[in-house]
């Protein structure tokens, strides 16, 4: 099977990596790719928003199968090219995409679902939005309505900062403050049959203790030791599954990555937010974990014959990924500053440790920093505390000036 992925994050070389260890992947490509796929794809320029020149290079590369990472090119319609060109594509369509692309449809789709979710308002309006901020008090939950790379969301107490964000977007959707952890469950679909894979957690905040602003995540693990066994079966009965329904229903059918970010309430689970791909950070703890080989599942989800798949199997180690960001992330990052010491990580900590990828570029011999989140630093071990040990230490190694990290990735859950 020739593989093309789309896209140039961590959550790309994560898949990567992943499908480069796949027997049945014959020829592995990414476009655009980073300094860190290049070593397991071939990489090609491509602009990733434009669905006919992404469709010439899979046509081009003779692809079985290409898989479209990020959500601005699945909302862009992206899928539905490459699709239209012959070749099977796992992503949805940009109508399914909207699921992510429009927090008031993915409302409108659960309210019609039956699926559990946070009261809100979508407000368009300064007298709607003072209405909305009233009705629920703090803590306010203000959310773009559209795409905004993990960071449209702001959760305060301060009245004045929810106001002048809601007012900063064209349409915004307040709603009301979810209390209980977070769960992100990711489920592999063809538009009917739906297969969950393992729960994660990312910490979203910049700073240790979950302080600071919003990031597109900072670190993630998996398995959740403190979640209910059934947890994944009830998600797949209440919200999963009711929602491929729905928009299958709706003539506008899912194919590919449905993610669902989650709250554990003492009210029961409910529905924060749904994505239309692999989450960054989770997908590279969930990787990490995966022991069925990757490209076969996702074939079968891009060509509608995924009830031939057979459950998931996974790996008994706990996995910890830890993001190392730029300086003044998640302002505007410094970027061009020589990362150093990846090579003593490959050297001393694989396999257990290795390195993702996500804004990195060569610069001559040297990696250089190129974005916000730099690299994810995953480790596996026999429980969450040898895992974030072992993840920890691969951080140490890496030098990179100006950096961030948190220090606090798994630390409850790991029982320290």
């Amino acid at each position: 099977m020739k593989v093309l992925v789309i896209g140039g994050g961590a959550r790309e070389h994560a898949l990567c990596r992943s499908l480069s260890l796949d027997p049945d992947v014959t020829a592995l490509h990414c476009a655009p790719g980073n300094a860190g796929i290049a070593e397991v794809a071939e990489l090609h320029p491509v602009d990733a928003l434009d669905g006919a020149a992404v469709a010439r290079l899979a046509t081009g590369l003779e692809a079985d199968l290409v898989v479209v990472g990020p959500e601005a090119p699945l909302v862009a319609g992206v899928a539905d090219a490459v699709r239209a060109a012959g070749i099977p594509c796992f992503g949805p369509s940009q109508e399914a995409a909207l699921l992510e692309g429009s927090k008031a449809f993915a409302k409108d789709v659960m309210a019609a679902a039956g699926v559990p979710t946070a009261r809100s308002y979508v407000c368009r309006t300064p007298e709607e939005i003072d209405e909305a901020l009233d009705a629920f008090g703090a803590p306010y939950v203000v959310k773009d309505d559209g795409l905004a790379a993990g960071k449209g969301v702001v959760v305060t107490d301060d009245v004045e900062q929810a106001r002048a964000h809601a007012r900063s977007c064209d349409r915004v959707v307040i709603e009301e403050f979810l209390d209980g952890p977070e769960v992100s469950l990711f489920a592999i679909t063809d538009g009917t049959t739906v297969l969950p894979l393992t729960p994660a957690q990312d910490f979203k905040r910049a700073l240790d203790g979950d302080q600071g602003p919003n990031t597109g995540g900072m670190g993630a693990y998996s398995p959740l030791p403190w979640a209910d066994p059934k947890l994944v079966d009830e998600v797949m009965e209440s919200v999963l599954q009711p929602t491929v329904d729905e928009l299958r229903r709706r003539g506008t059918p899912f194919q590919g990555l449905l993610y669902a970010g989650l709250a554990i309430t003492s009210r029961g689970v409910r529905v924060i937010e749904f994505n239309a791909r692999f989450g960054d950070p989770e997908t590279q703890v969930v990787l990490a974990r995966l022991r069925t080989p990757l490209a076969r599942v996702l074939l079968h989800a891009a060509d509608g014959t995924l009830d031939s798949e057979p459950p998931l199997t996974w790996r008994d180690d706990a996995a910890v990924t830890v993001v190392v960001a730029s300086h003044n992330y998640p302002d505007t990052p410094r970027t061009g500053d020589p990362i150093e010491g990846l090579d003593e990580v490959a050297a001393q900590d694989a396999p257990h440790a290795y390195v993702l990828h996500a804004g990195t570029a060569r610069d001559g011999d040297a990696i250089v920093s190129a974005g916000g989140r730099v690299l994810s630093v995953t480790a596996t071990g026999k429980d969450l505390a040898e895992a974030r040990s072992r993840a920890y230490a691969a951080v140490g190694r890496i030098r990179l000036d100006g950096s961030q990290h948190r220090t606090d990735i798994a630390r409850k859950a790991a029982g320290e």
